[in-house]
């Protein structure tokens, strides 16, 4: 993967909530599929774009201390990109 410092954040203009699932692919026989809600790609219409390629990179901190720090070290840095947050849920 290319370095963070390289790629172009998508930032939204608004607070994001929203709500989904986590299925299971039959064609890739692995849980790969993230299946996202009209509000993303309302705030985030170049996600629509066929042609373009996006990557994310995931981080989960095992408890909320590491989290601050974490958040800490990006402000220090002066980095203006935003976390997105991802809760996973067994149901």
């Amino acid at each position: 993967m290319a370095n963070t410092q390289t790629k172009k954040t998508l930032v939204p203009r608004t607070k994001i909530s929203s709500e989904g699932k986590v299925h299971y692919s039959e064609s890739f026989q692995a849980w790969n599929t993230l299946k996202l809600k009209k509000e993303l790609f309302s705030e985030f219409p170049q996600l629509q774009e066929k042609r373009s390629k996006f990557s994310y990179k995931l981080i989960h901190h095992r408890d909320p201390k590491e989290m601050e720090k974490e958040i800490g070290s990006m402000i220090k840095e002066g980095r203006e990109v935003m976390p997105l947050l991802l809760f996973l849920y067994k149901d």
